[in-house]
């Protein structure tokens, strides 16, 4: 029986992630929450922005000081209309926007 390896972005020794990354929210389309998952390679000011389909900022789920490691943040969008939505996280070295769905 053949092994093979599968890179991933996990360093074994400290179970620290060894890249930046911003996963697909989940579940997409969502009503009216959904989780956003996040790796931080290296400890520093994280921050991810909700936008509409315009580039207006809607909200600023978060703006601190992270530790590396595996993240998740929860966003409600009960107060708002149905739609496309990007969400930007931004860290040092870092930036990715991605896009999320909300049908009520």
């Amino acid at each position: 029986m053949e092994y093979f390896l599968i890179p991933t972005d996990i360093n074994e020794a400290g179970q620290t992630p060894i890249a930046f990354e911003l996963a697909q929210n989940y579940p997409n389309p969502f009503n009216p929450v959904t989780r956003i998952e996040y790796k931080v390679a290296d400890a520093g000011n994280v921050k991810i922005e909700v936008f509409d389909i315009l580039g207006n900022k809607v909200t600023e789920l978060i703006n601190t000081g992270h530790e590396a490691g595996s993240h998740n943040i929860d966003f409600n969008a009960a107060g708002f209309a149905s739609g496309v939505y990007y969400y930007k996280i931004t860290a040092p070295g870092f930036t990715r926007t991605m896009k999320m769905m909300l049908l009520k």
